[in-house]
Order: C-alpha cells, then sequence, then structure tokens
C-alpha cells in the first residue's frame, strides 16, 4: 500500500567545497545536513521551526535516518532536496529524494522520523502537538487523509 503524502515541499543547495572530499564528492555524513536544511526550510514555510518548538516547551529528536546513496553529489553541484510528510500527528516522518537540481537525476534517497520529547521532563510524547497539526494543516498544498 502507498504511503500518504499530506504536503511536499523542496529546497535547493549547491554544494559546497569543505563538503568534499579529494575526490570532490561529498563525504557521506554531509547529506544528513542537506536533509536538515530542508526540513528547516520547511519548517520555517509552515511557521513551525525549532524556535516555536523549543517556546512551546518541546523537543524534536530525530529518532530513525536511513540514508540510500545512489550517485555522489558534486563540489558545485546543485542539488534539489524533495520531502515527502508522510505522518505529522503522531510524529514526524518524511521522504526525500535529492536530485540533480539540472537534470533531476536522483542521487539519493532518505527516511527520517522524530518524535515530540517534553523538555520539563524529557517524556517521549505520542501525539504531535495541536498547534503543529493546525499549522501543517494550513499549509500550501496540504492533503488531508481521504475518508475510507
Amino acid at each position: 500500500m502507498a504511503k500518504h503524502i499530506y504536503c511536499r515541499h523542496h529546497t535547493e543547495i549547491e554544494v559546497p567545497f569543505f563538503d568534499v572530499d579529494v575526490m570532490q564528492i561529498v563525504w557521506h555524513g554531509h547529506y544528513v545536513k542537506y536533509l536538515e536544511i530542508a526540513r528547516c526550510a520547511f519548517l520555517d514555510e509552515v511557521g513551525y521551526n525549532y524556535t516555536v518548538m523549543l517556546e512551546q516547551g518541546h523537543a524534536w529528536p530525530v529518532v530513525k535516518l536511513d540514508l540510500k546513496y545512489v550517485r555522489p553529489a558534486r563540489f558545485g553541484q546543485k542539488i534539489r532536496v524533495e520531502m515527502a510528510v508522510t505522518e505529522y500527528e503522531s510524529c514526524l516522518r518524511i521522504d526525500y529524494i535529492l536530485r540533480d537540481a539540472e537534470s533531476g537525476t536522483k542521487l539519493t534517497q532518505a527516511h527520517t522520523t522524530q518524535v515530540v520529547q517534553r523538555l520539563d521532563n524529557g517524556e517521549m510524547q505520542f501525539q504531535t502537538p495541536e498547534n503543529w497539526q493546525k499549522a501543517v494543516r494550513q499549509f500550501k498544498g496540504f492533503t488531508p487523509l481521504a475518508n475510507g
């Protein structure tokens, strides 16, 4: 069964020199940073970024990360990080595809899961805050789950 996509977002990044190795390809660990850059751009656009999360008394740690490298990104290459939000009520689950911005060639695919944790006592929450859910539902292009 296909995953439901609640909303999509994308960000473009140019690979900087300090992210590549002697072969001028991106060191594998930097892909995590590219996911974070894209996720932060999405959260800013939703109006519920990490500053808001902290003000609301929550941390949102990444509890699961999966990366599959298909082709290397290279110094100076413009890459497009495409995101698809597949869960936002119990956690924040995002699927990513990193592509060459010009050709559309797939470079990497990834998935992250973040959960809500209360800052005052460290408890993990099994539902995301209602004001977060409202922010996502108001995002342009939000597609609700069809009633069965």
